[in-house]
């Protein structure tokens, strides 16, 4: 319930942000006022477009077989911690000038009064965050019983709504600034996990060789079998006892995620 409620709670936010300065450069402009219709279309179609992808991998995990769906399975926390890692890395570079890349395009569109590129532009950037989170949910949670994934989902959405208001109010003590910063760890620990996660199944298919198996073994200090190792393994990919190839792949990551991204200076729009 907890990776479902993180997962919807961070993609939320960044959705929310996206229409809140699509929303607030329409409002300020009465010329433009055209657009809102526009507006609210794109939001829908980005949000229909998750909902398709969510009803496709489905569909997919239902119809396949028992073969193909083991791999799918392995494969897929793999897909979502590359999303995750591109995505830390996109903000990184993009996040100081967003509003103004977004609203770059929202005043190229309302000059030629073309209302779709409005639309499209909102439902590219809705439901860029809707496919996330349905990656990143899929690969997270699969195995958790629905009712914990729908109640974490509910609880992210609610607490994301909570989160925007205070952000968007300015204050001192939370800043965008900081919860992008705060929040960019926390989901390359989740992206770990999800390597973890599609490694071991990859190794137990024998896709990929253990190298060691297990490397060490640290159930005396926090057994991962547990209810409190269970959920540091589910957010850091943490076991007690792992295989050669989950660490050195696990490494890896975070050589590239610390070495490339956490140093990497955000990409700032010339004035």
């Amino acid at each position: 319930m907890g990776n479902a409620l993180f997962i919807v709670w961070r993609e939320t936010i960044e959705a929310m942000l996206v229409i809140g300065i699509l929303h607030g450069w329409l409002s300020a402009r009465p010329e433009a006022r055209a657009g809102f219709p526009w507006l609210w279309g794109g939001i829908a179609t980005g949000l229909g477009l998750a909902v398709f992808l969510a009803v496709t991998i489905m569909d997919i995990q239902s119809s396949v077989s028992s073969n193909t769906l083991e791999w799918f399975q392995a494969i897929m926390p793999l897909v979502a911690c590359a999303l995750i890692f591109q995505m830390v890395w996109w903000m990184r570079r993009h996040g100081a000038g967003l509003k103004n890349e977004l609203e770059a395009g929202m005043a190229s569109a309302a000059d030629r009064a073309n209302w779709v590129g409005i639309a499209v532009l909102a439902a590219v950037a809705v439901g860029r965050e809707g496919a996330e989170a349905v990656v990143f949910l899929y690969g997270a949670v699969k195995g958790e019983p629905n009712t914990d994934i729908a109640l974490g989902s509910a609880l992210g959405f609610i607490l994301a709504l909570a989160a925007y208001w205070l952000l968007s109010r300015g204050s001192r003590f939370v800043s965008w600034r900081a919860f992008f910063r705060v929040t960019e760890v926390l989901l390359l620990l989740l992206g770990g996990a999800l390597l973890v996660d599609g490694a071991e199944k990859l190794v137990g298919m024998e896709a990929l060789p253990p190298l060691a198996d297990p490397l060490w073994n640290t159930v005396f200090l926090l057994d991962d079998s547990t209810r409190v190792g269970g959920l540091v393994a589910a957010f850091t990919g943490y076991r007690a006892a792992p295989s050669g190839m989950s660490f050195a792949l696990l490494a890896t990551y975070w050589t590239l995620a610390l070495g490339v991204i956490l140093k990497l200076k955000p990409k700032r729009r010339a004035a």
